[in-house]
């Protein structure tokens, strides 16, 4: 079951047109990602460890516009796992008629200030991904 974030339009969320700016969409993917690693707890584990979650790659779908007042949810699940990244799978939806908005593959790799490049996707790293992901 996804994580779920709610996310209510304003109007400095719309462009020229009226509708939601695309770069505010990766602001509120972004959101929802904090959001859901806040609430299982994930967010302090890797803080502790001195880990950072980096983003290396957005593949980004647009659907359907999101105007002002919309409620739209973020709806974010743990995706597959590479040996040195993994996807975070995301889709904004209205909360009305529970049309989608849009859809995001995020890709994350973990790195460390003492370690050259993205740490292996393995061990307890793994094991927290896999939590996300309801494994």
């Amino acid at each position: 079951m996804p994580f779920r974030t709610e996310i209510k339009v304003r109007g400095y969320h719309l462009d020229l047109y009226g509708h939601v700016n695309n770069a505010r969409y990766l602001e509120f993917l972004e959101e929802a990602r904090w959001a859901m690693m806040e609430s299982h707890g994930d967010l302090e584990w890797f803080m502790q460890r001195q880990y950072a979650l980096v983003v290396s790659r957005i593949d980004i779908r647009y659907k359907r516009p999101a105007t002002m007042g919309d409620l739209l949810v973020v709806e974010t699940r743990s995706g597959p796992m590479g040996e040195r990244h993994a996807i975070v799978e995301q889709r904004i939806v209205r909360a009305d008629n529970g049309k989608v908005v849009a859809e995001a593959d995020v890709t994350i790799a973990v790195i460390h200030a003492d370690v050259q490049g993205a740490l292996p996707m393995e061990g307890d790293i793994a094991d927290r991904f896999k939590q996300l992901a309801g494994e």
